[in-house]
């Protein structure tokens, strides 16, 4: 009798042994896949903002086909914003600042304006 209660024993020792394990292995399973997750978004808004930059940059240069006088303007693009300067007489210097949420991605062109044509010398990440 004093046998059988000991296996008894022995055997939720283990039982909580393997409970433990399978916790542990549980919660870092699902911190692994919220951190992964939060660096997926991070890229994705981060990509998002440098298309809104590169969105203002082909606005600009639109613009100052138009108006040779453009020196820019703050353009909401999606749920972001871009902000265009445009700088210099010829080559005339674009900087477009896409913003998401808490990231920021700056771009800068330099274009040369003369003979009535606008023509991209320069494409640049800051």
């Amino acid at each position: 009798p004093n046998n059988h209660q000991s296996n008894a024993g022995q055997a939720l020792v283990m039982l909580l042994m393997y409970m433990m394990i399978a916790i542990i292995v549980t919660s870092a399973s699902v911190m692994l896949i919220i951190v992964n997750s939060r660096a997926t978004d991070s890229l994705y808004q981060g990509s998002n903002a440098h298309s809104i930059a590169e969105s203002g940059a082909e606005t600009a240069m639109i613009k100052l086909v138009r108006d040779s006088n453009y020196t820019g303007e703050t353009l909401s693009v999606d749920n972001g914003e871009a902000i265009i300067t445009v700088t210099g007489s010829n080559p005339k210097t674009i900087i477009s600042r896409g913003t998401l949420n808490n990231f920021t991605r700056s771009v800068q062109v330099i274009v040369d304006t003369s003979n009535n044509r606008i023509t991209a010398t320069s494409w640049i990440e800051l």
